[in-house]
């Protein structure tokens, strides 16, 4: 049986690019979500976020009658919820969205619906979602456990999109789908098969939300073990790009890059789900999460190291005087997402510990968010660029690529992600700071500094203090 009309509840990063792929289909969508800016900006053919294809697809599926977006849930014949599921203190899953759209779907609930979890969610989660929707409504049968004798379908089906790449993946990439019951994901895959070209794989509950964490798990340990590399290599005087660059050459090596940290709603958080799922167990991916959730520091310190040199030799300033530009806001590159980045984590520490100005440059928003607007200044690129004593190259957006070698003279630079090499390799640094033997005084050929921590017996000019400290 085909399905006319279905509910998107979240209209987010996954539930409004998954509302409108179903509407190009021709099936009516009602998209729900709590915020009404974004609403009435969907209402009007228009997108909220920074999605590539996304604003013309929405646009063409509003106009054409098939996408509207509500504050209200109503009657449908399948329900895909896709609300946030962060932690709580402590790395404890936060279920409270899941709950909250469980209890507003409900009431208008009816036999032969099929509610499907999109959102990454911890072992068990989707049990506790047919408990919450049968508690809420006891005149209807679910499978709650796991009887094929039941009125609702329930399943879980993790979304596993990259952003800045969610429309063309929504269609190719194959979906787990784990129903409470084998009825359950069959009437799931029939669902999908509207849009789908991938595989749809079938498997429980469980396994499938588990598979979507372990994914996750696995992209963490990798991130992690190539971030530790870039310590290491920092320690020893290497390029780590150009390490990993010989290393990748092996046929059965494939050696991630580093960063400034691990950010963004999956790869950051859900990790944690399995360590407190398994916490004696899941020593590894705890590791790889600590390592992870440190990097941000390390580069905070190799900034401050950075000043420190600046002001060492340069007697007449102050750090008042040293302006610091961090170069992308975003959780990775040519997306909007701010959500857990390790790059606005790094931006507000150093406007909160340093009295230099310290501005943001972010090309895919317009204004900072509300929590930081009169607190971190966000500037344009180039504005940005000619007024910085520091530039802190921390998301590799496709605009910064852009930026030739000769605009950083005169400029200390601490580049996270390796945006300056290949076609700028021969005008500067790959890694900076990264050398603890090369002098702070020497400068490359073409006058951009390497810097490095400083002298090695750790002595300062005298007054460094007192400066760094007004």
């Amino acid at each position: 049986m085909k399905f006319k009309k279905i509910s998107v509840i979240g209209l987010g990063y996954i539930g409004l690019p998954t509302a409108a792929m179903f509407a190009s289909r021709k099936i009516e969508v009602v998209g729900v979500d709590v915020n009404q800016k974004a609403v009435d900006t969907i209402n009007e053919g228009r997108i909220h976020i920074v999605e590539p294809d996304l604003d013309m697809l929405v646009q063409a599926a509003v106009h054409g009658g098939y996408l509207r977006a509500s504050t209200t849930p109503e009657p449908a014949e399948a329900f895909l919820i896709a609300v946030p599921t962060p932690f709580k203190e402590h790395h404890e899953p936060d279920l409270a969205y899941i709950e909250s759209a469980a209890k507003a779907i409900a009431p208008v609930l009816e036999k032969g619906n099929l509610v499907i979890l999109e959102s990454t969610s911890p072992i068990g989660a989707t049990e506790q979602l047919t408990q919450w929707l049968a508690r809420e409504r006891p005149d209807l049968k679910f499978p709650v456990d796991g009887s094929e004798d039941c009125e609702v379908h329930v399943a879980h089906c993790p979304e596993r999109v990259l952003p800045g790449k969610v429309v063309r993946e929504l269609v190719a990439n194959d979906r787990v789908i784990g129903g409470m019951t084998p009825a359950c994901s069959q009437r799931s895959v029939e669902l999908y098969r509207s849009f789908v070209v991938g595989e749809c794989v079938i498997t429980n509950a469980r396994t499938a939300e588990m598979a979507k964490l372990t994914e996750n798990a696995s992209r963490d340990v990798g991130i992690a073990f190539a971030n530790e590399l870039s310590l290491i290599c920092d320690k020893h005087d290497i390029d780590v790009w150009e390490l990993i660059s010989l290393a990748n050459r092996h046929p059965r090596v494939n050696i991630l890059e580093p960063g400034p940290g691990v950010g963004g709603h999956c790869i950051a958080v859900d990790p944690w789900f399995i360590v407190s799922s398994a916490p004696e167990e899941a020593k590894m991916i705890r590791a790889a999460r600590r390592i992870n959730d440190a990097k941000p520091h390390w580069v905070i310190n190799k900034v401050k190291e950075v000043l420190f040199s600046i002001l060492k030799n340069q007697p007449d300033r102050s750090a008042r005087d040293i302006k610091v530009a961090c170069m992308g806001l975003a959780f990775k590159a040519d997306i909007d997402d701010l959500r857990e980045s390790p790059a606005l984590e790094i931006a507000e520490a150093l406007n909160e510990d340093l009295p230099c100005t310290v501005f943001g440059v972010e090309p895919n928003i317009s204004e900072m968010p509300a929590n930081l607007r009169g607190v971190l200044e966000l500037r344009e690129m180039d504005e940005a660029i000619d007024a910085a004593d520091i530039v802190v190259m921390l998301v590799d957006h496709r605009e910064f690529k852009t930026i030739q070698p000769n605009r950083m003279l005169g400029k200390e630079l601490v580049d996270t992600r390796g945006v300056f090499r290949g076609k700028h390799q021969a005008a500067m640094s790959l890694w900076t700071p990264v050398n603890t033997k090369r002098s702070t005084t020497d400068e490359s050929s073409n006058g951009i500094r390497n810097t490095t921590r400083g002298d090695k017996d750790g002595s300062a000019s005298v007054g460094v203090e007192e400066r760094l400290a007004v």
